[in-house]
């Protein structure tokens, strides 16, 4: 096996290990397609018997004498001694014919029960024995009956010369030694001529005619049923099991190979490199973020409804994108505060410096929303206090739940939204604000430090970041970063519920999670 075929076999375990799910209700599909094909396509039980054609035949006879047994005569003689409530033209697809051996035609009958199809097959069988037996028995009436003209024309013909024969003789003329004698007598001999033709003609038509009787004789033997048709024991193939197990490998094998095409399309850049080229500015840092259990993505939660969508998705839900490199976890989680707070200080640039920052955030990125909820709760922790000004009712809970899961009595954090009056000065301003990916629009806030774009490796692609960072300039704003999270699978950190909250308005302050100024 050569380094190729090992690639390739390890690409597909990857996709069944990281799409399990999607491949399972994909192969469930399948199997309940192929249910529904072997009601509507599956040949049920079979019976065959198989007629065996006597004497010497050339070749095309037997085909020839295939398609006699399915001929619409047969049929329908079939379909009327039967009495099923169907026509000739109904069983066609329920029967069919073929020579298979020599000068044996086999006939097969299917239905949707044992006894059916024996009777079917036993139908068929001899419906075309009778007709092929009347066939022969026309052909050899016609013979006859044209013989039998014959011979009465060949008869009345002797009669009328024997008579003109004996006229001639009876005169004088023949032994006259006239001219007229001499005519008479070659007449005669015409005569006997003509009378010898039509009595060997006449000797013929009567060996003919024994001839015809014996082939006639012959031809009603020659068809003989070697083999009726038996009582089917198990249905024909392929089977339900055969259906079933066809559909399953053939919607599981085109998950895999969708997988495949889809990774060869995909355009979404996961490098850091990739995405600070696309924007134009650098990567300011990358976080790895615990995936949440269960959760739907942010375009398709609502409070209360969607419901069945949300439990569809739990079903097949993507833990990673399977073709994602495996990225170690960066630590517990107080790694993972020191790298907000690294990102917040090469954005802030000196100590004790204003930091009023834009974050873009793409509305389906629910990963990039719980790291800016963990990247303002750094914020907060981080010398405070701090303001978050969003108008998302989620992100607000987010923030909420990562301020609750800190444990820090330090942590000194507004939650507001952009219609309520600012707090007081804060050290670290943050407006999170969501931007369409497809048709992104910055609006404009006013004096701030720049925009950080904050997004999840394998999500964007080269032109939806270009179309953000040409938005952010529309605006009046630089990019001055992007922040780059991970999905990983939470191993030993386990994730907040989130927080009940009534309105992104709320503040908290330390443990009592009280409204600060």
């Amino acid at each position: 096996m050569s380094s190729d075929d090992v690639v390739r076999l390890s690409v597909i375990g990857q996709i069944v290990r990281r799409r399990w799910r999607l491949l399972a209700v994909l192969a469930a599909v399948g199997a309940l397609l192929g249910v529904g094909a072997s009601l509507l396509f599956s040949p049920g039980y079979e019976s065959a018997s198989s007629v065996l054609l006597l004497g010497p035949r050339d070749e095309e006879e037997p085909l020839t004498e295939a398609q006699i047994a399915m001929s619409s005569v047969v049929l329908d003689r079939t379909a009327a001694a039967l009495g099923w409530d169907v026509t000739g033209t109904g069983l066609l697809g329920s029967v069919s014919a073929e020579v298979v051996d020599g000068n044996v035609i086999q006939i097969r009958g299917s239905a949707e029960s044992p006894d059916r199809a024996q009777q079917l097959t036993d139908r068929v069988t001899q419906e075309y024995v009778t007709f092929e037996s009347q066939l022969v028995s026309g052909a050899t009436d016609a013979s006859d009956q044209v013989l039998q003209e014959r011979r009465e024309t060949l008869q009345q013909r002797v009669a009328e010369t024997n008579r003109r024969i004996a006229e001639l003789e009876g005169s004088a003329a023949p032994g006259a030694p006239t001219v007229e004698g001499a005519q008479v007598r070659a007449e005669v001999q015409r005569l006997r001529s003509t009378l010898d033709d039509a009595l060997a003609e006449l000797d013929d038509i009567n060996g003919r005619e024994q001839e015809g009787e014996a082939e006639a004789a012959l031809s009603r033997a020659s068809i003989v049923v070697m083999e009726p048709a038996g009582r089917p024991s198990s249905p024909a193939e392929p089977t339900l099991v055969q259906f079933i197990a066809g559909g399953t490998l053939l919607f599981f094998l085109l998950g895999v190979f969708a997988h495949l095409v889809a990774a060869r399309a995909d355009r979404r850049l996961r490098s850091a490199s990739e995405i600070a080229a696309a924007l134009g500015s650098p990567v300011v840092g990358s976080v790895d973020v615990p995936d949440v259990p269960d959760e739907p993505p942010a375009h398709d939660r609502s409070d209360g409804s969607r419901r069945w969508q949300t439990r569809m998705w739990r079903l097949v839900r993507d833990d990673q994108p399977w073709d994602a490199p495996q990225l170690p976890i960066s630590g517990d989680g107080l790694n993972r505060d020191v790298r907000y707070r690294r990102v917040l200080t090469r954005l802030r640039g000196a100590p004790n410096t204003v930091l009023r920052l834009l974050v873009l955030v793409a509305d389906d990125d629910a990963t990039a929303h719980r790291a800016v909820a963990q990247l303002a709760v750094a914020a907060g922790v981080d010398g405070g206090p701090a303001s978050v000004v969003t108008d998302r009712a989620d992100l607000s809970r987010m923030v909420q739940a990562a301020g609750g899961s800190a444990g820090n009595s330090n942590v000194r954090l507004t939650v507001r939204s952009s219609s309520d009056p600012a707090p007081g000065m804060h050290r670290t301003v943050l407006r999170v604000i969501d931007v369409s990916a497809a048709r992104p629009t910055v609006p404009d806030c006013g004096r701030v430090s720049g925009a950080l774009v904050v997004l999840t490796a394998g999500t964007r692609t080269a032109w939806e970041l270009l179309g953000i960072a040409e938005a952010c300039a529309d605006a009046g704003h630089q990019v001055v970063g992007a922040f780059v999270t991970n999905r990983i699978r939470p191993v030993d950190d386990r994730p907040i519920e989130p927080t009940q909250v009534d309105s992104p308005g709320a503040s908290f302050n330390g443990k009592a999670m009280a409204g600060s100024a």
